[in-house]
């Protein structure tokens, strides 16, 4: 009785702590499925930019050397940028569905190893989608430099490059406004491994108590057919003394 209860008490603290690791694999896939919404938004917007966009001839500009260098660089830097969204859609993706698959139907402990995975791939995935923003942006410089005068160029070029000095002076802000500790987060490990590590009887156990059981069951059926040979006996002893009384009622009567 008192294994039984030390069982489920285990069973129990295993399951409130998976509960809460869930919690934290909720907040990492939310945030990938954002950021890969926000990639494929990006990476359709590079793929009209390339197709959409037509430069001016060459024959425009006084040296055609200019024009042809600007372009390499424009095309360049957009195919980059798509690129780069779509690794990340497609890596946003597969982290996802993967770590969903082993958190739900994965072995025991398979929660805090899908969380933790998440947890891993995400400096990845926001770097990528970082390089593909900022690809993004050095596409319109060369854009607007290819399709304007000199006077709007000059404008929107200082108005892009103050985008991307705002964008990263914005992100080293916040991430030092939200920074934190690695060492001091919340670990589940000690409960997993601690009073909730719920050990498995071994094999050589199971057919000790299968024998067991078995010599239990062989046992008690031998009892029960001792028990009914030996009423059957009592039963046929009464009715041959009945038989003799009445016999001898009879005898007594003639």
């Amino acid at each position: 009785m008192l294994a039984a209860d030390k069982l489920q008490l285990q069973s129990t603290l295993k399951q409130q702590a998976t509960a809460l690791k869930e919690k934290e694999f909720n907040l990492h896939h939310n945030n990938f499925m954002t950021v890969g919404t926000q990639a494929a938004v990006l990476a359709g917007l590079d793929v009209t930019m390339f197709i959409e966009f037509q430069p001016p001839p060459n024959d425009e500009w006084p040296i055609a050397m200019i024009p042809r260098t600007m372009k390499f660089i424009y095309y360049v830097l957009i195919t980059s940028a798509f690129c780069a969204n779509i690794l990340v859609v497609a890596q946003t993706t597969i982290v996802s569905v993967l770590a969903s698959s082993l958190a739900l139907r994965g072995p025991d402990g398979s929660m805090m190893t899908a969380t933790d995975g998440l947890y891993a791939e995400r400096t990845i995935i926001f770097r990528a989608f970082g390089y593909g923003l900022v690809l993004t942006i050095g596409s319109v410089v060369m854009c607007v430099w290819l399709h304007l005068h000199w006077e709007a160029s000059l404008i929107c070029c200082g108005i892009s490059v103050c985008t991307l000095m705002s964008m990263r002076n914005t992100y080293y802000r916040i991430v030092k406004k939200f920074d934190f500790d690695e060492s001091l987060t919340v670990d589940f490990k000690d409960i997993f491994e601690g009073p909730a590590a719920i050990q498995a009887i071994p094999m050589s156990m199971w057919r000790g108590l299968n024998g067991v059981t078995s010599a239990l069951k062989g046992k008690r059926g031998t009892m029960n057919g001792i028990n009914g040979a030996g009423k059957g006996s009592f039963d046929t002893e009464h009715e041959m003394n009945e038989r003799s009384k009445s016999m001898g009622n009879l005898a007594e009567e003639e």
